[in-house]
Parts: C-alpha cells; sequence; structure tokens
C-alpha cells in the first residue's frame, strides 16, 4: 500500500518536473515549446504589452446558453482530407478577410459577425456580398454578455435571427453602416498603430443611426438569419455543417501557450489558462498527418499564420468542438 502512495507521490512530482511554471509571453517559454518538438512553433507575436491586455482580447464567456442543437447524420459521409471554405467559395471575399478586435474583449462578436458574413455570401450564390457589423452587435446585444468585456456566441447568433444586424466594414474603412470604432493598436510590432494596453477597452453605445454619408437608413440596412443553432460535438457533423453551409464560429479555452502560436498545428504544451475565446472556423486538413481545424483569429495579420491558425481536430481539444455555433441566413 506504501509503495503504491509513494509512487504515484514520484510520478506526480516527475508530472512537476516535467511541465515548469514559465513567465507567460517570455523567451523562455518560446523555447520550451520548441524544444517539445511538437506539432507547432513558437515565437513572439506579442510585444510590450501588458498580460492584462492580452487577458481582454479572449472575451468569450464559455459553457453558456444553447440553442437547439443541429444533429446532422454524417456517419457515412466521405470528406477529404483537406477543405478550404476560401477555395470552395473563392467569390466570397469575406472568407479570406483577417479583422482586428482592437483593445476590447469583442471576440465573440467577431466570429460571429464574420461567419455570419461568409454564409450571406455564400447563401445568395454569391450575389449579396456584405460585412456584417461586429460593431452593431457588440453593443447593441444586450442579452450578449458584457461588451467589451466578454460575451456569449450562441447569444450574438440568436440576436441576428430576432433583431437583425446592419452592415459595418473594419475601422476608419467607411465601409457599410456601421464600421468598426475601437482603434487597432500595436500588440505585435513595433509599427504605426499606437500602443496597446490594458487598460480602456469601453463597450462604445448602441447608436441606432449609419455614419454620415451612408445610405440607406439603419433600420432598412439590417440583414436577419433565418435560423440559429449550436452545432453537433461529433466531428463528422462540423465537416457537415461547415462543407455545406459554410464556416462557423468556435470557442475555446486559450493556454498561455497559444498566445505564441506561429506555425503548424497548435496543442496544448504548457502554461495556464487565459481564458474564453472565440474564432472563425472555415475548415480543417492534415499536416505531417495531424488533423486541424483552420481557424481565423481577429488579432490582425501579424498573429500566428497571417492572421490564421491551425488548431488538433477530432478531440475537442482546449474545447474548441463543443462550442461551434451557426445558422442559417434569411
Amino acid at each position: 500500500m506504501w509503495r503504491l502512495v509513494y509512487l504515484c507521490f514520484i510520478t506526480a512530482l516527475a508530472s512537476c518536473w516535467a511541465r515548469p511554471r514559465l513567465p507567460p509571453l517570455s523567451h523562455e517559454m518560446v523555447n520550451y515549446i520548441n524544444k517539445a518538438n511538437t506539432t507547432w512553433k513558437a515565437g513572439h507575436n506579442f510585444h510590450n504589452v501588458d498580460y492584462s491586455y492580452v487577458q481582454k482580447l479572449c472575451g468569450t464567456l464559455l459553457k453558456g446558453p444553447k440553442l437547439p442543437i443541429m444533429v446532422q447524420y454524417a456517419g457515412e459521409m466521405n470528406f477529404p482530407t483537406n477543405f478550404d471554405s476560401r477555395e470552395q467559395w473563392p467569390n466570397c471575399p469575406t472568407i479570406k478577410e483577417i479583422r482586428d478586435q482592437g483593445s476590447c474583449g469583442s471576440c465573440w462578436a467577431f466570429g460571429a459577425a464574420e461567419a455570419m458574413s461568409d454564409r450571406v455570401c455564400i447563401h445568395s450564390d454569391s450575389k449579396v456580398s456584405v460585412e456584417i457589423s461586429s460593431e452593431d452587435l457588440l453593443t447593441c446585444c444586450k442579452s450578449c454578455g458584457m461588451g467589451c468585456n466578454g460575451g456569449y456566441p450562441s447569444a450574438a447568433w440568436d440576436f441576428w435571427t430576432k433583431q437583425g444586424l446592419v452592415s459595418g466594414g473594419l475601422y476608419d474603412s467607411h465601409i457599410g453602416c456601421r464600421p468598426y470604432t475601437i482603434e487597432p493598436c500595436e500588440h505585435h510590432v513595433n509599427g504605426s498603430r499606437p500602443s496597446c494596453s490594458g487598460e480602456g477597452g469601453d463597450t462604445p453605445r448602441c447608436a441606432k443611426s449609419c455614419e454620415a454619408g451612408y445610405s440607406p437608413s439603419y433600420k432598412s440596412d439590417k440583414h436577419y438569419g433565418k435560423s440559429s443553432y449550436n452545432v453537433g460535438e461529433e466531428e463528422k457533423q462540423i465537416m457537415k455543417e461547415i462543407s455545406e453551409n459554410g464556416p462557423v464560429e468556435g470557442a475555446f479555452t486559450v493556454y498561455e501557450d497559444f498566445l505564441l502560436y506561429k506555425g503548424g498545428v497548435y496543442q496544448h504544451v504548457t502554461g495556464s489558462a487565459v481564458g474564453g475565446h472565440a474564432i472563425k472556423v472555415l475548415g480543417w486538413g492534415e499536416e505531417n498527418g495531424t488533423p486541424y481545424w483552420l481557424g481565423a483569429n481577429s488579432w490582425n495579420t501579424d498573429w500566428g499564420e497571417n492572421g490564421f491558425f491551425k488548431i488538433l481536430k477530432g478531440s475537442d481539444h482546449c474545447g474548441i468542438e463543443s462550442e461551434m455555433v451557426a445558422g442559417i441566413p434569411a
């Protein structure tokens, strides 16, 4: 009996030694990940920012209210090894877009608005191309959560079906009715944007009017969803949903090592949980035999693989497969 207890104690100690507590965003953590020879490479994405700023970017409240689950039988379907919505629907330009949420925990609104934009184009056979306003969703959906301090992806899609959302492009783009008003900041490289901090990030007000010079009116610019739902957790159900209807919004737990992602197929190696994060999932594939989901982040194009990333597929890694939401445009 005591021998068994002793062995368990030694095993626990070995586990602690195997995963040292490394400072987040540090050279030590980058070196540790790369020496582990895993399926992805680490590097520095964030420069001269407070850790509190990075925590703010992860503004998705996980395990929140659920929509009806769309269960699709896909057991006998054969799917390609690789699928990329950018190639499947080349005439829908929003699928290729990487947005920037700025100093606001609005990822829940961005992942939703991005996938909604793509689906409007896909379901209109590329006849309608519109950027759904993440600003309108962030500021006007009071049932979604706390704006820049976090929200629920499922509530965002429910809001689309019930209240509708206007158009709106990136910061200072003057595209659409309500473009994003939170300025991008320089969290990745030393560039022309203002420096980032953990301060600020207040939610803008819900302005039910379009910016000056835009026509039609706010009310007539609304785009609605016909239905919204949680996607079934089975791998093939998710693949069927994406390949038939377009990109979905996914959410997962971000660990400190994800912040250092530079390329490859991400899987958690080291570091503590930072928070919940929402992104757009637009496809899947295999890299050196490792299956992945293809995601679009909203931390601008300097992060990861030009703003995109791959995450381990098929094992609900970090909860990615149990938190996918989608809907069909009206």
